[in-house]
C-alpha cells in the first residue's frame, strides 16, 4: 500500500516516542484514534515493520499492539535522523521514590496500618446482641410448596 511520507513520519514518530502503538482492527476507520492518520495506513505501516522484524505484533480483542524491538529502534532513528541519547518511553528506566523507613516491634512511633471504620463500629457494638430471632422462634412449614405431594 502507498502510504504518503508526511502519514509514515506521523506514524512512525508516535511509535518512536511511545514505543508501543496500538490500533483497532477496523479498516475503514477514518483515523487513527490517537493520530490524524487513516486507520489502515497504521496497520499497514506497521505490517511492514512487523515483516522486517521491527515491530512485535499482538492482536487481542479486535486490537493490534504493537511493540517496538531493538533492530526497530536502531531502523528509526535512523530513518527519522536522531541522536543515539533519545529513547523511547518504554526504554526510559522508571525512577522509584524511596519508602519511608518503618520500625520493627510496636514501640512508640512505629508504622502502623491506618485502621478503617469498621475496628470502630465492631469495639462500639461488643456485648450487645440485638440482631437475630428470639430463642423460642421455631418456624414450621405447612409443607406447601416444592416437592410437596399434591393433595
Amino acid at each position: 500500500m502507498i502510504i504518503p511520507k508526511q502519514n509514515r513520519r506521523v506514524i512512525y514518530e508516535n511509535l518512536f516516542k511511545e514505543g508501543v502503538l496500538v490500533a483497532k482492527k477496523d479498516f475503514n476507520a477514518p483515523k487513527h484514534e490517537d493520530l490524524e492518520v487513516p486507520n489502515l495506513q497504521v496497520i499497514k505501516a506497521m505490517q511492514s515493520l512487523t515483516s522486517k522484524g521491527f515491530v512485535k505484533t499482538q492482536f487481542s480483542w479486535q486490537y493490534y499492539y504493537y511493540t517496538l524491538t531493538n533492530e526497530g529502534l536502531d531502523y528509526l532513528r535512523e530513518w527519522l535522523h536522531l541522536p543515539a541519547e533519545i529513547v523511547p518511553a518504554t526504554h526510559k528506566k522508571a525512577v522509584r521514590a524511596a519508602r519511608p523507613a518503618t520500625v520493627r516491634g510496636g514501640g512508640e512511633g512505629a508504622y502502623r496500618a491506618p485502621r478503617g471504620d469498621r475496628d470502630e463500629y465492631r469495639r462500639r457494638d461488643e456485648g450487645k446482641d440485638e440482631g437475630g430471632a428470639p430463642d423460642q422462634f421455631r418456624p414450621k412449614f405447612s409443607g406447601v410448596g416444592r416437592g410437596a405431594p399434591a393433595s
